[in-house]
């Protein structure tokens, strides 16, 4: 899956976790429709509360933004988080009687805040490379697991309704949005040999932590 230059490089860089995380035995259970419902609904509680940390940390990339373009691909990206991702996780724990307010009073595993926590810091100390790297594999990674699991039939609707969302052309239009502004991010801050520059190395750092966190979610969700 490509989902832009600076993205694709990463991913490479870092193509052992990638595929652990994008390949998970959680993503391949329910793609399979053998992931069982418990382990399921612990994810979508851990994932709502792990959204509204998330949405505050594209909320300070629109603080870190130099450019309006910029930050309106941010804005953008925190209205669809807020109004459409986390509206999917109030719908599919209500139909199984978890309301609103259940979801917001859960307990946040320590994985969550390990990773929500490194991403907001990053926000807080870094800058918008530092930042735009972090969040990256959360919104590309979910991407491309929708679309490697676009074209396969479900029976459970709950995990269909997951796939579905993540492959449909709104969530692919996000991936390519944010594609775009890490790309032109680099560009406008390092140059096109960006990749021969003293932050390229840092930044590989940090979306291979992101990864990291990423498989300790899902991890959590099969505990």
């Amino acid at each position: 899956m490509s989902y832009g230059q600076v993205f694709n490089l990463l991913k490479e860089k870092n193509l052992k976790n990638w595929l652990l995380y994008t390949k998970h035995d959680f993503v391949n259970l329910l793609s399979s429709d053998s992931l069982e419902e418990k382990y399921f609904l612990n994810y979508l509680i851990q994932d709502y509360l792990f959204l509204i940390q998330f949405s505050k940390a594209w909320s300070l990339a629109v603080l870190k933004s130099d450019t309006l373009e910029e930050m309106k691909i941010a804005a953008n990206t925190v209205n669809d988080l807020i109004n459409f991702e986390m509206e999917l996780h109030i719908k599919l724990c209500g139909s199984y009687n978890i309301s609103k307010n259940d979801l917001e009073s859960a307990n946040e595993e320590n994985e969550n805040i390990a990773y929500t926590r490194y991403v907001l810091e990053l926000g807080y100390s870094g800058d918008f490379l530092d930042l735009l790297s972090a969040l990256a594999p959360c919104v590309l990674g979910y991407g491309e697991i929708g679309m490697n699991g676009k074209n396969l039939k479900i029976k459970t609707p709950m995990y269909q309704k997951w796939i579905d969302t993540y492959s449909s052309d709104e969530y692919q239009d996000v991936c390519k949005n944010v594609a775009n502004l890490i790309d032109q991010a680099f560009l406008l801050r390092l140059g096109s040999d960006y990749v021969n520059t003293y932050k390229w190395n840092k930044v590989n750092k940090i979306f291979n932590k992101a990864t990291l966190l990423e498989i300790d979610f899902w991890n959590m969700a099969l505990k």
